[in-house]
């Protein structure tokens, strides 16, 4: 037993150990004021420079967009200048001028969405002022401000300082960074919007990059550089060697067309067979085959030769659905997409596509993800969805799953049903489908062509098929914006203004969203994401986790990727019961508060949970895998993630990764 004295040498030891930790503790970035957890964090913008002291201009260049935590501030010779570190662990760098800094203690960003077809956001001086035109809601007030805009001819005293550009700038290819640094809830009529308050700056410095056109002025088109890559995607289960036939006849008729306009070559065709898990279906011999790479597609007789080597499936799968999306993610990542300025994967199946979370799937991939992965890449989705008479069949169901793969934004669904399956049906969608896509790379190469055609005018509507018209509209439309996009790619950059606020939804047109929210996140970061992720799916999986303590952890790691994506790695871990998670350390509520968007883990709560029953709560888990699914998928695609500083694309490369695809 220990006695009182020696009791009393270990207090006195123990205190005066915690005594000189505390002194030699590392100095701690500053915190956020009212926070106690949350530090205070910078981003560099282009011509920042870092120096060994501040008031010293002469250091070195820092790469745009640098993230620093905040250590401390001075003012010299009349300006403001910041000490900062990369890491929170007392690790300093150096000074930088404030004035060269945008403030930003969350990840979250915003993504320009293309604006052809409607109105381009306003950027607004102050919340005020763009509050003042939502709640008047006042439209001709609003005419007036927007047409002055775009006419580059604002007063002095407009509450307007900048609008985006008319050209569409795609982040992936021209990268750009619009921080959210505040936000506010309102009412568009009868539309939830947010009024956000941004910092916008391009990542090269303005003197670098080509003056933006008059908005009035029609950029000339690019003669003979446009192309289209259209890859079909077939069930090659049994019975389907009539649609075979059927797509490689309509293919044929577009050679010729091509040929006969001197196109051929600006269209290239690829197709990819799939069928089902060889595991469940042996006989089935492949899950996915590439059959036609696009490179191949190029030469009509290397086409067919290629295509004559399909051939429907002898043996049947294990129930009525297929991996459809496993074809879908071979055309995705195995085609050479470069080169391609609209790119289509067209879906022809009677089947529905097993979902990620289903046993047989063989891609992990729902049917959110693999929609992602395609945008991702620039790719539009169609689904010639072939109704059957199958007693096994739910269509009703399989139409919906379809619907939302083949959702494209600002366009639609680009799905179509074909009544019982009917061959003639399916060949005249075919061939309007195929038609319509040539038409525009025609439409894009040739200058006798105006540019400025509205969409609707390249898809005469079809009277007697109403499913067709609406999908022939569609199609004019995906195809006038994807037309506009290449020849105004290079039209304009994000505007450079500060601290100005904007709406995300389109005043003239509530409904419509005109931006979409990002988390910027490196190559590493995603990397710990989903190795998280896996770890508390597994342990939840296990029996491990309590309800509460599963729940805990989601959120914990919800907040912390929104909030400071550093964090991923130490802070997220699977850590019930240790108390290093933030929901057991407390500091859950300073990471939820101030998000202006939630996701689906942070709006569970822990009574919905309980109250779920277990197929639900399976549901949800089995949603976060297929979560997972993406983010390995999207590591894998090196072409997608942008390296700041000019290198290789190594794990500080990032990505904006769409807000819904984060857990």
């Amino acid at each position: 037993m220990i006695s009182t004295m020696s009791k009393s040498f270990l207090v006195f030891g123990l205190l005066a150990l915690f005594l000189s930790a505390v002194h030699a503790a590392p100095e701690q970035p500053l915190l956020i004021p009212g926070k106690t957890s949350l530090y205070q964090r910078i981003l560099s913008i282009p011509g920042a420079t870092l120096a060994a002291e501040a008031g010293v201009d002469n250091g070195t260049e820092i790469t745009p967009f640098s993230s620093f935590y905040v250590y401390q501030q001075d003012s010299r010779n009349g300006s403001d200048w910041l000490l900062v570190g990369t890491d929170r662990h007392g690790n300093t760098d150096g000074w930088i001028r404030a004035a060269n800094t945008l403030q930003w203690t969350q990840g979250l960003t915003v993504v320009f969405r293309d604006p052809t077809g409607h109105d381009r956001s306003l950027l607004f001086k102050d919340k005020a002022a763009l509050k003042r035109l939502t709640n008047s809601q006042d439209a001709s007030a609003y005419k007036e401000l927007y047409a002055q805009a775009v006419a580059g001819n604002l007063p002095e005293d407009s509450p307007v300082v900048a609008i985006q550009p008319a050209g569409h700038i795609d982040v992936q290819k021209d990268f750009y960074l619009v921080p959210i640094k505040d936000h506010e809830d309102i009412y568009l009529g009868n539309e939830q919007a947010r009024m956000l308050q941004i910092a916008s700056v391009p990542l090269q410095l303005e003197s670098s990059r080509a003056p933006e056109p008059d908005a009035d002025e029609t950029p000339p088109p690019k003669a003979q550089e446009f192309s289209s890559g259209i890859v079909f995607v077939i069930d090659s289960t049994l019975s389907m060697d009539t649609y075979i036939d059927r797509t490689r006849e309509a293919v044929m008729k577009i050679y010729d067309q091509l040929g006969d306009s001197g196109l051929l070559g600006n269209v290239n065709f690829g197709l990819v067979a799939f069928r089902d898990n060889l595991g469940a279906s042996p006989g089935l011999e492949y899950v996915s085959r590439t059959f036609v790479t696009l490179e191949q597609g190029r030469d009509p007789g290397m086409f067919i030769d290629n295509v004559n080597n399909l051939a429907a499936a002898t043996s049947s799968s294990k129930d009525f659905k297929e991996d459809a999306y496993a074809g879908i993610q071979e055309a995705i990542e195995n085609m050479d997409w470069a080169g391609h300025d609209a790119r289509y994967v067209v879906l022809i199946t009677d089947a529905g596509a097993r979902e990620g979370s289903e046993a047989l799937s063989t891609t992990g991939l729902g049917t959110e993800q693999i929609r992602q992965l395609a945008i991702d890449k620039g790719i539009a989705i169609f689904v010639l969805h072939l109704l059957t008479e199958a007693q096994m069949a739910d269509h009703e169901a399989d139409a919906r799953q379809y619907r939302d793969l083949s959702e494209f934004p600002g366009v639609g669904s680009l799905y179509y049903g074909v009544s019982t399956g009917d061959v003639d049906e399916f060949g005249v969608v075919l061939d309007s489908l195929a038609t319509q896509i040539t038409e525009q790379v025609g439409l894009t190469v040739n200058p006798e062509i105006s540019v400025a055609e509205k969409p609707a005018d390249a898809a005469p509507p079809v009277e007697a098929n109403p499913q067709l018209a609406e999908l022939q509209a569609k199609v004019a439309k995906l195809g006038y914006t994807l037309r506009m996009q290449y020849l105004q790619k290079t039209a304009g950059q994000p505007p450079r203004v500060f601290d100005a606020w904007v709406l995300d939804r389109d005043i003239s047109d509530p409904q419509r969203s005109t931006l979409d929210v990002r988390v910027l996140l490196s190559r590493d970061q995603l990397s710990d994401l989903n190795d998280v992720l896996k770890q508390v799916l597994q342990t939840a999986e296990d029996g491990l986790l309590s309800p509460q303590n599963f729940l805990d952890e989601l959120k914990s790691l919800a907040a912390t990727i929104s909030r400071n994506p550093e964090e991923l790695g130490s802070t997220t871990a699977t850590t019930a019961g240790q108390g290093n998670s933030l929901a057991d350390m407390g500091f859950i509520a300073e990471y939820t508060e101030g998000l202006p968007y939630t996701s689906e883990v942070m709006n569970l709560s822990l009574e919905d949970w309980q109250s779920w029953p277990a197929r639900q709560q399976i549901e949800f888990i089995n949603h976060l895998e297929e979560k997972t699914s993406y983010y390995h998928a999207l590591h894998d695609h090196t072409d997608l993630w942008t390296s700041l500083d000019n290198g290789p694309v190594d794990g500080d490369a990032v990505f904006p990764v769409p807000l819904e695809m984060l857990p």
